[in-house]
């Protein structure tokens, strides 16, 4: 009688653990088919696995493909197993090599738009220094102190409304000639948590104040604000995506966001010499995996063609950036005028620096007036 019960007994647990497997396979379709779908698109841009997971969800649940833009509309089994394989793209020779050569994946792009004679070499470079670096604290070069304060003319009263945030996701960012280490051979000491880009943001600041534009300039200490976390520079676009959403949320006449960063690559492919004067280059850069991607391509191939009219060779032009080992997004999904903007190289000096951004301050007040007197 003890062995009926005991078939019994496992007859009824197999069924509870049928119907169990079930009910969890349909919470799971049911929890898939709900959530939303740019979850999912920020798993897939650069994730081979992830894009043929979804591929393959996608068969029974159409939602799902929704998130497969861009390359992955263009889904192919054979080259697509072959990657997933080898980690080897069929139609890319730079696959072969970009995991073997340290610091190949940082040309792992191309300009959307560019000047005549720009190439990958061109394409800026980001380098993340040791926190302890980054925080040091060093008094500009004399020479460089006395550039800055020189020819500097009164604005008169700042705009009372505030069109403009500018802000520096790596504040750190600075320049060897203004830490007096012109000529260095390694630009990774370009760093520094007082002398960096933040004065290049003041700048362009008091620039746009001379033409009419309220600005609004957030100097954040990044790194600072990094260690007392106990977050490591990876995370730099969460602490500036927070100072973004805070100055929205305090100002509804923010019209255009302004990233700051200088770049890592050398002198002789960020300064142009225009009409006899000195210039450092700039380079835009966009997230292509933000929702605003369209919008911001437009504002910073405005501002390519304006420079570049104005003063020849100045822009290198747009980049787009997405994949493994970069944000993708840099907070641009905030607004459609939103930009990372690389404005020279580690050795600008302070001259050059100056000259590009008043042209940087131009370009944007023509955009900006331009839109004024089309609202009214």
């Amino acid at each position: 009688m003890s062995t009926i019960f005991i078939n019994l007994y496992k007859r009824i647990m197999n069924i509870l653990v049928i119907l169990a497997c079930t009910l969890s396979l349909f919470l799971l379709a049911g929890f898939i088919s709900s959530i939303n779908i740019s979850f999912f698109k920020f798993k897939v841009n650069g994730d081979i696995g992830a894009e043929v997971f979804l591929r393959i969800i996608s068969y029974e649940n159409t939602l799902i493909g929704h998130a497969l833009t861009g390359s992955n509309a263009d889904f192919a089994i054979i080259p697509t197993g072959f990657k997933l394989i080898t980690n080897i793209e069929m139609n890319d020779i730079r696959s072969l090599i970009r995991s073997e050569i340290p610091g190949f994946m940082a040309f792992d792009s191309n300009f959307l738009i560019a000047d005549k004679g720009v190439n990958f070499t061109d394409i800026p470079i980001e380098s993340a220094p040791p926190m302890e670096v980054l925080l040091q604290e060093r008094n500009m070069a004399a020479n460089e102190l006395k550039e800055l304060n020189s020819g500097n003319t009164p604005s008169g009263a700042p705009p009372s409304e505030k069109s403009v945030f500018i802000y520096h996701t790596h504040s750190w960012e600075s320049y060897l000639p203004l830490l007096g280490l012109e000529g260095a051979e390694n630009e990774n000491i370009a760093v520094d948590g007082k002398t960096n880009i933040t004065i290049v943001g003041d700048l362009l600041g008091k620039e746009l104040e001379k033409r009419g534009i309220g600005s609004s300039v957030d100097k954040t200490n990044v790194g600072q604000a990094l260690k007392n976390k106990g977050w490591q520079t990876p995370k730099s676009y969460e602490i500036s995506r927070s100072l973004v959403q805070s100055a929205m949320s305090g100002n509804s006449n923010l019209k255009y966001f302004i990233d700051l960063h200088r770049d890592s690559v050398r002198k002789d492919s960020t300064t142009a010499n225009i009409n006899n004067q000195p210039y450092a280059k700039l380079v835009f850069v966009i997230g292509e995996e933000n929702k605003n991607f369209q919008q911001n391509l437009k504002f910073a191939n405005e501002l390519h063609q304006i420079l570049n009219k104005n003063y020849p060779g100045i822009s290198k032009g747009v980049l787009p950036k997405k994949g493994i080992g970069v944000d993708g997004i840099y907070n641009q999904d905030l607004h459609s005028n939103s930009l990372v903007v690389e404005v020279g190289g580690v050795d600008n000096n302070m001259k050059e620096l100056k000259n590009t951004v008043e042209a940087l301050a131009e370009a944007i007040s023509q955009i900006y007036w331009k839109a004024e007197e089309v609202n009214g």
